[in-house]
């Protein structure tokens, strides 16, 4: 069994663990962890976690407690180690503080050290180290380097696991900052959206479609997971950009993947030679905004969003073979008030010849994705071609 920390947006993080895994293997732990049962786990497979732990011990009560039971098993476990070991301690959802957490940590180093065991304490600055402190310190990375993440639920339970590792933030950054060639205007999807979408999709593999494949974000990630990619954009210079990013990222990164055709195409009436095994894709999301429109300004652009998208679902359902799994980020207005104004089309899927996926976890209005600064967010599609 496994425990996981959930990014920023939890639902979207245990959607994603739902989707590789199965709703009965995947259940909320606390708000902001999920646990996982599964014999094998790939953390670094995931966008939107934070964080993934082997569960090595379960308890109710408070920190004092969790403390006591991580300082008694570790002062066993590891008293024959060789090798200075680095640890760190997480604690999540308790009422404690760093200071209380590193006591642990300090009487741990404490009792090892009698028994000839050099252990260094990562620092805490807060009662969690941020992911940056796990990474950059490769703990539950490699041998001997270790972090404790310990959860207390609303109820008083708690889960302790040994981690397997924290999100490779140097590799998200190098693959979102270092291409080539990006378009502020046409958006910047983060390669861990990309990532959690191509989970979503549930695409057993094959190749991967992109329609409005912008500057190739989507595309990269299907290459680190094996996907032959294709891609087409309307625009002759999003698929340059696309082109030459996927050469930078290729020569950088050697992924498992193949690269396919990249073309020029309009999505509403183009067809893509087959096979085409899952599609994934933000479409257009249409004006940036800096600010919550007027209504008038809101209902044009919305119409104009959901006739694109409307069209491109009618026209490439006839080219998908039945079973085939689509997720599409598409655009959601937020308010003043943090209401959202959705696409009209996502009333009419049935008729345009897809089923939303359902999830036990989470609802799919929680498939949000934005930052509370933003106007428009990304609503995540979970489809399948009927």
């Amino acid at each position: 069994m496994f425990i996981t920390i959930l990014g920023r947006q939890p639902s979207l993080g245990i959607a994603e663990l739902e989707r590789i895994y199965g709703g009965g293997a995947v259940k909320w732990f606390s708000n902001e962890s999920a646990v996982v049962t599964t014999a094998t786990f790939d953390f670094d497979r995931l966008g939107g976690s934070l964080k993934g732990g082997r569960v090595v011990m379960e308890l109710n009560g408070n920190w004092r407690d969790a403390s006591s039971a991580i300082v008694e098993h570790y002062t066993a476990s590891l008293a024959k180690s060789t090798g200075k070991i680095t640890f760190g301690i997480s604690a999540y959802g308790f009422k404690t503080t760093n200071r209380d957490v590193q006591k642990g940590g300090i009487l741990l180093k404490q009792h090892l050290k009698k028994a000839g065991v050099s252990l260094r304490l990562v620092p805490n600055d807060y009662p969690a180290l941020n992911t940056a402190a796990s990474h950059h310190n490769k703990l539950g990375q490699v041998a001997n380097k270790i972090e404790i993440i310990a959860v207390r639920a609303g109820n008083g339970a708690i889960m302790v696991a040994e981690s397997v590792g924290a999100q490779n933030i140097t590799s998200f950054a190098a693959r979102d900052q270092a291409r080539p060639h990006t378009d502020a205007f046409v958006g910047m999807l983060p390669p861990k959206l990309a990532r959690i979408m191509i989970n979503l999709s549930g695409a057993p593999g094959g190749t991967l479609l992109d329609p409005f494949c912008g500057t190739g974000v989507v595309l990269q990630e299907a290459l680190l997971d094996g996907f032959t990619v294709a891609g087409t954009d309307l625009s002759d210079k999003m698929v340059d950009y696309t082109t030459k990013n996927l050469d930078w990222f290729t020569g950088k990164q050697q992924p498992r993947g193949t690269i396919g055709p990249i073309y020029q195409a309009d999505a509403m009436s183009n067809r893509w030679a087959p096979p085409v095994d899952a599609v994934v894709s933000e479409t257009y999301l249409g004006q940036p905004f800096s600010a919550p429109p007027k209504p008038e300004k809101l209902a044009a652009v919305r119409d104009n969003c959901n006739h694109i998208v409307n069209d491109f679902l009618q026209n490439i359902a006839p080219q998908l073979a039945s079973g085939t799994p689509l997720c599409l980020a598409v655009p959601a207005w937020r308010s003043a008030s943090g209401s959202f104004t959705h696409l009209p089309l996502i009333q009419h899927l049935a008729e345009l010849g897809y089923k939303r996926v359902d999830f036990k976890t989470v609802q799919p209005e929680d498939l949000l994705y934005y930052r509370e600064t933003q106007v428009v967010a990304r609503e995540l599609l979970v489809l399948t071609k009927v």
